[in-house]
């Protein structure tokens, strides 16, 4: 008669208090030296008409694209913010949309256009220096109003015309003069041209006494709200920021460039990213909406958790698997949220229901919390908050060798690996090779035979013994013939 089979023993390892000793004793991060932050930057606000060229030069300054440049007017709907090095010091610096007379009233884009307008404003009161971006050529009447508007805040106000490389139009564009800035710059945004200039007059007129760099504990947890379009990321967004930042309209595709604020939850600091909404390829039709969605996809590369917004009304899409995917292949904590839960049945069986129905469809991401929400009313944000705060700590845990090793030898002894004459391997040991994303390390004697399945077994036991649960683990094979014994306590 044959031996039957022992079933794999998947419970708690034998040195289960000596491993846990060892984790409690190792949260340290890993992954070098943060970039630096402040906080108490002075505010720097790019304002003007569209299209003059506002989003080119907050790019310029930021050394990076982060607001979509596109010759179609009115492109820059939602303020986009980000911090860079002027001169040698950081100032935080708002791009706003476009001050706009013509409007094609009784339209969702005139509506739309009004909107942005107030949103400019409300971000001029705030500013600590306007940067009043005009064009070089005649003055427009859009020009001349929205001077009158920044009139209350003359001292604030620094001018500088775009698009002078060479010397272009720059003996019309003298006429501005005529509204008495105290400060005219000549300037190309695309070109460079005497933008050293116009960085030291923004720094002299800048209050840097405030200005302090925070520590790698102070570090915000960075948040992306992700999703097809108009399943409540702005309105989300605004309801944690406890602001109006983002424009929230049922017109889908109102978010276009990725805006960030910030807030404070449980001792810590977080951004939250609220990006344009994913569409499927045949819909994005526009050049604005195809960087948008470029922009949305990049967003993934700057946060740590991603909340993948689901229309409780409306359910999954195709979209948001390839959301999760490649919030997966970059080692991004992830939590599902179904929103707008206000409009389904209150009772367990249906959320049981819609769980097991998001398992189905993402079967490798079962890990992934799934919380209900109405970001509308504000129900379930202390819960979804509270998951975040948990997903990042496990994003930034660090295991020592030691522990990872010990937990190792015990996996193997309970589930040795599957041998035959063909592929026959040995593992060797593990590291941690970094943290978020969290990545592992394993050396075998022929790391191209170990079967898919054994490695999501060793990803299994990584996550439930070792305090990653809720997180995507990378796992890679290397090859090494030095015997475990000779590495198991380095």
């Amino acid at each position: 008669m044959a031996k039957k089979k022992a079933k794999p023993d998947f419970s708690k390892p034998k040195n289960a208090g000596k491993i846990q000793e060892l984790l409690e004793n190792t949260e340290e991060r890993v992954n070098g030296a943060a970039k630096k932050q402040y906080e108490g930057l002075p505010l720097l606000v790019i304002a003007g008409r569209p299209n003059v060229g506002k989003s080119t030069l907050f790019n310029r300054f930021m050394q990076r694209r982060l607001a979509i440049v596109d010759p179609t007017p009115g492109v820059t709907r939602d303020p986009v913010e980000g911090t860079a090095m002027i001169n040698g010091k950081p100032v935080h610096i708002v791009d706003t949309g476009g001050y706009k007379l013509q409007r094609d009233e009784g339209t969702m884009e005139a509506v739309l256009d009004e909107l942005v307008v107030e949103r400019s404003l409300e971000m001029i009161e705030k500013a600590d220096v306007i940067l009043l971006l005009l064009e070089a050529g005649q003055i427009t009447g859009e020009d001349e109003e929205f001077i009158i508007q920044l009139r209350p805040h003359w001292n604030k106000v620094i001018a500088a015309v775009n698009k002078t490389e060479g010397g272009k139009n720059e003996s019309v564009s003298w006429n501005y003069a005529q509204f008495g800035f105290k400060n005219l710059f000549f300037i190309s945004a695309e070109h460079g041209d005497n933008i050293a200039d116009l960085s030291k007059c923004l720094v002299s007129k800048l209050d840097f006494s405030n200005v302090r760099e925070i520590t790698e504990e102070e570090i915000p947890i960075r948040i992306a709200l992700m999703g097809k379009p108009n399943t409540g990321k702005s309105t989300l967004s605004n309801r944690l920021t406890h602001s109006n930042a983002s424009i929230v309209s049922d017109y889908a595709g109102t978010t276009r460039d990725t805006i960030e604020g910030g807030f404070s939850y449980g001792g810590k600091n977080f951004i939250v990213l609220d990006t344009a909404g994913i569409r499927r390829k045949a819909r994005v039709h526009e050049n604005v909406e195809y960087y948008s969605v470029n922009r949305a996809i990049k967003t993934l590369d700057r946060c740590d958790i991603v909340f993948l917004m689901i229309d409780a009304q409306e359910g999954l899409s195709e979209q948001d698997k390839k959301i999760c995917s490649l919030a997966f292949e970059r080692g991004r904590g992830i939590i599902f949220i179904l929103n707008k839960w206000d409009t389904q049945e209150q009772d367990r069986k249906t959320f049981r229901k819609t769980r097991e129905w998001i398992n189905i469809m993402f079967g490798q991401m079962e890990y992934a919390p799934i919380l209900p929400l109405s970001a509308l009313n504000g129900t379930g944000i202390k819960d979804l908050l509270n998951e975040a705060i948990e997903i990042y700590k496990q994003l930034n845990h660090k295991v020592e060798t030691a522990a990872l090793n010990m937990a190792l030898k015990d996996w193997l002894f309970k589930y040795p690996p599957p041998a035959s004459k063909t592929a026959h391997f040995k593992i060797r040991y593990m590291t941690q090779k970094s943290t978020n994303p969290v990545n592992f390390l394993i050396f075998a004697t022929r790391p191209e035979v170990v079967p898919e399945t054994y490695i999501t077994f060793l990803k299994n036991r990584i996550r439930e013994d070792l305090g990653f649960d809720k997180i995507p683990v990378q796992l890679e094979m290397k090859a090494s013939r030095q015997k475990w014994e000779d590495r198991f306590d380095s």
